[in-house]
């Protein structure tokens, strides 16, 4: 559903992304895992057509994305990692604004704003302002607000960062459902346990390249064999892998 082929982009003279090639099929979640600066965001602005590559190309369904005003972009719904919300509109406004920026209208639009609100819990809160809400409910209206167009494809930058655990597993429970319906989602997190419960493929990146790409089963058998096996303390995990491929030097 979503395919990206050997992205670049510099900043300058800085290389930011450097060949990443990946993809997310329909009804599969997909985990972008890097260290900070290793150019996941870069990556994640280039897949929904905000950042244009230097180089390489992105697709949906086949159909290349273009510019702001091609019908390819609107089948990609967005969740920043900043919460984009506007904070004295009522959640089901916000849904609204956010539907018609896309084109949709009248009856379908209020059909989708109240069901986005359902998928994400919020339907009996739909008249409140975001201004009252907890950061796990705006965390969730932000979902909803990416979802009210009824996109093929959600990347998610980073969704559950500062919620508490109640709030972080409503919003698991919201992309698994996503996941059921055929949705195609991309998903960044520092969170390994997060990756290793959501993700039917992960992507790892660092210093602006694929380092690894597979799912977390494979993965472990990147590890010398000394740390694959079973320990008296735990077995080998996501972030044993993570941390082989990416070093364990502090990054900014």
């Amino acid at each position: 559903m979503l395919e990206a082929k050997d992205l670049w982009k510099s900043y300058g003279t800085k290389p930011a992304v450097s060949g990443v090639s990946l993809t997310v099929n329909a009804g599969e979640i997909v985990g972008l895992l890097g260290p900070n600066g290793a150019g996941k965001s870069t990556t994640v602005a280039m897949l929904c057509g905000l950042t244009p590559p230097d180089k390489g190309t992105v697709t949906v369904g086949g159909v290349p994305v273009g510019d702001d005003a091609s019908p390819t972009k609107r089948r990609i719904g967005l969740v920043p990692q900043d919460i984009s919300l506007y904070e004295d509109l009522s959640a089901i406004a916000n849904l609204e604004l956010f539907g018609a920026l896309y084109g949709v209208k009248g009856e379908t639009l209020r059909q989708r704003a109240a069901d986005a609100l359902a998928l994400v819990g919020l339907s009996d809160r739909a008249r409140a302002k975001p201004a009252t809400f907890s950061g796990g409910m705006k965390r969730r209206l932000n979902i909803a607000c990416a979802l009210v167009h009824d996109p093929d494809v959600l990347l998610l930058d980073e969704p559950t960062a500062g919620v508490d655990p109640q709030s972080r597993n409503a919003i698991f429970d919201n992309l698994e459902a996503l996941r059921a319906r055929g949705k195609a989602l991309l998903y960044t997190t520092h969170y390994m346990e997060e990756a290793e419960r959501l993700c039917d493929r992960i992507v790892i990146v660092d210093h602006g390249k694929v380092v690894a790409s597979d799912r977390k089963e494979a993965l472990l058998d990147l590890l010398p064999a000394g740390k694959r096996t079973k320990t008296v303390v735990r077995e080998a995990s996501l972030e044993d892998v993570f941390l082989h491929l990416t070093g364990r030097e502090l990054r900014d």
